[in-house]
C-alpha cells in the first residue's frame, strides 16, 4: 500500500500542533509555579535576529493551513496574526487543528503532481509538484518552526522531553 497525500499530511499537522498545547500547559505550569506572566515567553529567542517565539507559532500554523489548503487547491485563508498572550495561542493552534482536520483524502490524495504556487516574499513565485511541495517544502518549513518553539520553552527551563514533541 502506498502512503497517501493526506496521510502524510493532515495528521502529521494535527499531531505536532496537538504536541503545541501539551507544551502551553507545561510552560504555563512553569511560570506559574515560578510566580512569573507567560507573557515573558512570547518573546522568547535564542539569537538576536530569530523571530520569537510568538511568530515562530504563527508561522507554524500558516504552514499547516497553507500546505493543506493548496493541496486541496483552495484559497489560503488568512488569519490575522494578532495573538497576545499563550490563551490566544492556544486558540490559533485549536484552530489550525480544526482546520487541518476538516480536510478529507478524496481532498488531498491526487495532489502529488497538482502544480502548487508559492508566493515569495521577493514577489517571485516558487511552483512545484504537490509532492516535492509537501516532502521538500511544507514539512520541513513546518517543523523548523515548531521545533524552535520548543527548543525556545525548552531553553526557558520548560520540562520538556522527546515524548512531548512527538505527542502519545
Amino acid at each position: 500500500m502506498s502512503l497517501s497525500m493526506h496521510s502524510a499530511s493532515a495528521p502529521v499537522f494535527a499531531r505536532i500542533m496537538a504536541s503545541m498545547l501539551v507544551w502551553f500547559d507545561k510552560a504555563q505550569a512553569h511560570a506559574e509555579a515560578r510566580k512569573f506572566d507567560t507573557s515573558n515567553y512570547l518573546g522568547l529567542r535564542l539569537a538576536p535576529d530569530m523571530l520569537p517565539l510568538l511568530r515562530q507559532v504563527q508561522i507554524a500554523s500558516d504552514g499547516a493551513k497553507g500546505c493543506m489548503s493548496r493541496l486541496a487547491g483552495v484559497e489560503v485563508p488568512k488569519w490575522d496574526d494578532n495573538e497576545s498572550n499563550l490563551d490566544e495561542l492556544r486558540a490559533r493552534v485549536h484552530k489550525t487543528i480544526d482546520y487541518v482536520r476538516m480536510f478529507s483524502a478524496s481532498q488531498i490524495d491526487g495532489s502529488d503532481e497538482r502544480e502548487i504556487v508559492i508566493p515569495m516574499r521577493s514577489g517571485d513565485s516558487l511552483k512545484l509538484p504537490g509532492e516535492t511541495f509537501l516532502k521538500h517544502f511544507a514539512l520541513p518549513n513546518f517543523f523548523f518552526h515548531a521545533s524552535a518553539t520548543y527548543m525556545l520553552l525548552r531553553h526557558a527551563g520548560v520540562e520538556l522531553g522527546k515524548a512531548d514533541f512527538l505527542g502519545r
